[in-house]
Order: C-alpha cells, then sequence, then structure tokens
C-alpha cells in the first residue's frame, strides 16, 4: 500500500478526487450523507480507506482531517471535519464505529476529539 502525506487539506483534496474519491460526504442526523447521491448511510455501511489530519500554523482553529471512504454500494469520496476543542463530537463518535481497510477497526484518538 503506498503512502500519502499532503502538506494542506486542498492538496489532499486534489489528490483524493484524483485517485477516484469524487463523492462529498456530510454527517448529519448520525448518518453520513452522500451530497451527489442524497443516499444515507450508517456506520457499517462505510470503510475508512485513509485519513489525513492538518494543523493550523498560525491558527490552532484551522486543525482539520479529512477521511477517505468508500461506501458498501461501491461509492468512493471524502469527509472533512474539524477536530480538536472544535470538533464535531457527534460525527467523531460516528466515525470512530467506522472500519478502516487495513485494520478492520477505527479508535479515536483522545486528543483529536478535543
Amino acid at each position: 500500500m503506498k503512502f500519502y502525506k499532503y502538506d494542506t487539506l486542498v492538496d489532499a483534496l486534489a489528490s483524493l478526487q484524483q485517485r477516484g474519491y469524487t463523492d462529498n460526504y456530510k454527517f448529519e442526523e448520525d448518518q453520513m450523507h452522500g451530497i451527489e447521491t442524497g443516499r444515507q448511510y450508517s456506520a457499517d455501511e462505510m470503510t475508512i480507506v485513509e485519513y489525513h489530519r492538518f494543523e493550523g500554523e498560525s491558527n490552532p482553529s484551522d486543525m482539520s482531517i479529512v477521511f477517505a471512504v468508500e461506501s458498501n454500494d461501491g461509492r468512493r469520496g471524502t469527509l472533512t471535519s474539524s477536530y480538536g476543542a472544535y470538533a464535531d463530537h457527534k460525527m467523531l463518535n460516528f466515525i470512530s464505529k467506522v472500519r478502516i481497510k487495513e485494520t478492520g477497526e477505527f479508535r479515536i484518538n483522545k486528543k483529536m476529539a478535543g
């Protein structure tokens, strides 16, 4: 498996898009929603393929994370969020239940959740 490292969130999103992660997801009402498809997914219908954290150099509130995900129906896309003090704790709780492709499990680092 190739390891990807990015300097900025914009770089990560552009590369993921080029690699086929073309759908955009948002978290609401305890589910992941495909923005383009309108499809709703539970945690057991998603897999995290990779994720990348970014820290704001001049502003700690710029801390963000991007998840590259696959759905059980073959869709691939990204979900972005803040982490740390500005984290969406409901979303991080949901993500903690989503399988990671390499290990089969995912645990949210308490630092990430704030």
